[in-house]
């Protein structure tokens, strides 16, 4: 077995994230902590569900979502997706100027989402008087869709302070793990926004 000091002063592997006992021990750990992530938001989005319709003579989800705005927000998060896909293709043909290049566009995009949905919340809340007291629907809705805000924030954050990484020490076997589990993280909350999407905004315009 290569020993980790190979790995960092020799040539690295295709696939750097796994070169090591250590890297792949932080994947799998990851993939565990992704499991406890997803039961939390199918909890929340058990909870939306069964308070969508309690209103308490608020809008309604129908009154009240726009759909275009939120559909370029798909489409933003979709596209920095894709992005992040680009990011760990670079990173193991070992283009560490690319890798990094596909990595500040991820975080563009993300901060384009999270633009959009803070002038959402503020629409909502200032001119339509919709905010977490209006009624049951209203906390659910700011719980469900804040909480995947906060952790597209806490991604861009993780992302941002992982370029520096990179251009301080370089790809080795120590970043490529945290670059490629800061991947599947983005790959998450963009699958979770899709449900969101789904269940929350058109569902709410059709029903």
């Amino acid at each position: 077995m290569t020993s980790h000091a190979e790995h960092v002063n020799g040539e690295l592997p295709h696939e750097p994230e796994k070169a090591t006992l250590e890297g792949r021990n932080k994947v799998l750990g990851f993939w565990l902590f992704l499991g406890g992530e997803a039961v939390l938001f199918g909890t929340l989005f058990a909870t939306f569900l069964a308070l969508r319709n309690q209103n308490n003579e608020g809008p309604t989800a129908g009154e009240l979502f726009s759909l275009p705005i939120t559909a370029v927000a798909t489409l933003i998060l979709l596209v920095s997706s894709l992005t992040s896909v680009f990011a760990i293709q670079a990173m193991h043909r070992h283009n560490v100027k690319s890798l990094i290049n596909w990595l500040i566009v991820t975080v563009g995009l993300g901060l384009a989402f999270l633009g959009l949905e803070i002038y959402e919340f503020y629409e909502y809340i200032v001119h339509e008087s919709f905010d977490m007291k209006t009624s049951a629907f209203s906390s659910a809705f700011y719980t469900l869709v804040g909480f995947h805000g906060a952790h597209v924030a806490f991604g861009v954050a993780w992302i941002g302070i992982l370029i520096g990484q990179l251009y301080r020490k370089g790809l080795n076997v120590v970043t490529a793990p945290k670059v490629y589990v800061s991947a599947i993280y983005w790959h998450f909350i963009d699958v979770v926004w899709v449900f969101i999407f789904s269940v929350v905004y058109l569902l709410g315009k059709v029903a």
